[in-house]
């Protein structure tokens, strides 16, 4: 990447697609938008795709086959950035919420995470390493 997401803790800092057909979508949202497309391979054997605009990415793609995913509609997931990932985690249990995805690092980008409110809408939770 040439450039990184936003930083500042309390804002969204990234968007990502995680979908049943990546040829598809990367058709598409390169079509609707005017992205660009970079694949980097994963750890798992799988494809992540870094949708841009420019030079900036701006979000990202995976195959819901490389997580594991089973009966889960395709969808966009934002990524709120935190401090500490970890302590939100927390914070989000004292408050009603729970963990959908523990926290996890994802080398030479961040720790990430997924959590419920006490409605159970999902939101993606991203405290990046410092370059």
């Amino acid at each position: 990447m040439t450039d990184t997401p936003p930083m500042t803790p309390g804002t969204f800092g990234w968007n990502e697609l995680v979908t049943d057909d990546t040829e598809a979508c990367e058709a598409f949202f390169t079509q609707l938008t005017g992205w660009t497309t970079d694949t980097n391979p994963m750890e798992d054997g799988g494809v992540y795709t870094f949708f841009k605009q420019g030079d900036r990415p701006v979000g990202g793609m995976m195959s819901m086959q490389s997580l594991g995913l089973k009966d889960v509609p395709s969808h966009w997931m934002a990524y709120l950035t935190v401090e500490d990932v970890d302590a939100a985690c927390a914070r989000c249990r004292e408050l009603g919420g729970r963990i959908v995805m523990e926290p996890m690092d994802v080398p030479g980008i961040g720790r990430f995470a997924i959590i419920a409110d006490p409605s159970d809408a999902a939101l993606g939770l991203a405290q990046y390493f410092s370059s």
